[in-house]
């Protein structure tokens, strides 16, 4: 494998269901509301199975639920955008998961490619700091579907970032955490990792592995 390839939401950064646990702690007025929060919450996510049932896009999912959470917070018509910032924007708030932190370094100091494709970047992140993932250091390539208008899984976005890094398609780990995008991946000859919101770092112990890199 010469190549590491991960998806931004729920994979970089912590998924929005942790994220609206956080909010539920903060602001009382949202808690029923947070209790729903897809695979983690203590509730049921009626919107999230639908979801998956391909019923309601990804982003019909969040701009559901940014309705649902901003009238429960007396803030009708917020807009995913703003929602995303109430979840992420807060100062002492980590972010970026620690273990794809730690990947991504002993990627690089493995002389291996690096790349990034999300659907959603600029669409849920904007101009805020999130929005910049020079954090991460140096990508080979970032491909946003937010700015292509091709979202995964999209044949055409796999090739985009194929392309962009340079190497054979078996030559890419890919780590996703929707398991169409993860399908779509495969499809391209990706060697595709299915990312598990309940238990994430199981995912980045199965690129590591697949990259020859030490737990």
């Amino acid at each position: 494998m010469k190549a590491l390839l991960l998806d931004v939401g729920g994979v970089v950064f912590r998924s929005g269901s942790e994220m609206l646990a956080l909010l539920g702690e903060r602001e009382p007025a949202a808690r029923t509301v947070a209790a729903r929060r897809g695979p983690l919450g203590p509730e049921p996510d009626p919107d999230w199975g639908r979801m998956l049932r391909g019923e309601v896009t990804e982003r019909g999912y969040w701009a559901l639920r940014a309705a649902e959470v901003g009238t429960a917070l007396g803030r009708d018509g917020w807009s995913t955008h703003e929602f995303m910032a109430e979840l992420y924007e807060h100062a002492g708030v980590e972010i970026i998961r620690p273990a794809a932190r730690r990947l991504v370094a002993d990627v690089r100091a493995a002389g291996l490619r690096l790349g990034v494709l999300t659907n959603d970047l600029a669409a849920f992140h904007g101009d805020s700091p999130l929005g910049d993932l020079s954090g991460l250091g140096d990508l080979d390539v970032l491909v946003d579907g937010s700015l292509t208008g091709i979202l995964k899984p999209d044949p055409r976005s796999y090739a985009a970032v194929i392309d962009g890094l340079g190497v054979a398609p078996g030559e890419i780990v890919f780590v996703d955490d929707m398991p169409w995008n993860v399908e779509g991946g495969r499809a391209a000859g990706l060697h595709a990792v299915q990312l598990d919101l309940r238990d994430p770092d199981a995912a980045f112990a199965e690129a590591r592995s697949a990259l020859g890199l030490a737990p």
